[in-house]
Order: structure tokens, then sequence, then C-alpha cells
């Protein structure tokens, strides 16, 4: 079973998706489908939240890395997602985590100086 729970994002203006279940077999096809009616509704996804996938399989991983190569970010929060994440990314979480911080440090000095 997969469940895809879309939100508007109000900074990007996109939607992000919140994805649940097992993302393997037909229900790849299902999240493909939902991506294209977005798509061709003039929408687009820009963030991909697997924190309740249990599964993916290799057609699911090919998926995410389509769908993060045009402009999705994908965040994860299990072992699994992490790693298929990284994996996508070429990015360990730690990479994303000192790279945010070095953006939150130069907005400060940006702001004070």
């Amino acid at each position: 079973m997969l469940k895809v729970t879309g939100q508007r994002d109000a900074v990007s203006q996109g939607i992000s998706l919140v994805i649940e279940g097992r993302l393997a077999g037909a229900w790849v096809e299902e999240l493909n489908a939902y991506c294209r009616a977005l798509s061709e509704n003039q929408q687009h996804c820009t963030k991909i939240v697997l924190a309740g996938v249990t599964f993916i399989d290799a057609d699911g991983r090919a998926l995410l890395a389509r769908l993060w190569r045009e402009g999705a970010q994908l965040r994860a929060s299990g072992c699994l997602t992490r790693r298929v994440v990284e994996e996508i990314t070429g990015e360990s979480l730690v990479d994303q985590f000192c790279r945010n911080q070095k953006n939150v440090v130069s907005e400060t000095d940006h702001e004070t100086g």
C-alpha cells in the first residue's frame, strides 16, 4: 500500500508530497502518475518526504532519482530512506546539515554586517 498526501508549500509555491507505505511494484507507477498529474496542472513537486516509507524497490529508487533531478528535494528520517536519499543525491545527511549551517551563518553575518 502507498499513501501520497500533497501539501501546498507556501515558501516555494510548489507541492510537498508526504509518502507513506511501500514504494515498490505498482505503487511506483501510482506515484509517477500523481506527479504527472501535478505537471499537467502546471504545478511542480518541490519536496518529497519519505518519513513513512517502509520499503523502496529499484523502480522506486529510479523514480525518486528522476524527481530529484527535476528539482524535488528528498527528505528522509529512517535508516532505509536516508541511505536511498544519500545514494541518489551523492550527499550524506551530515553534508547537508553542514551546508545548511554554513548558509545560516552566512545569512546571519550578512544581516549584521
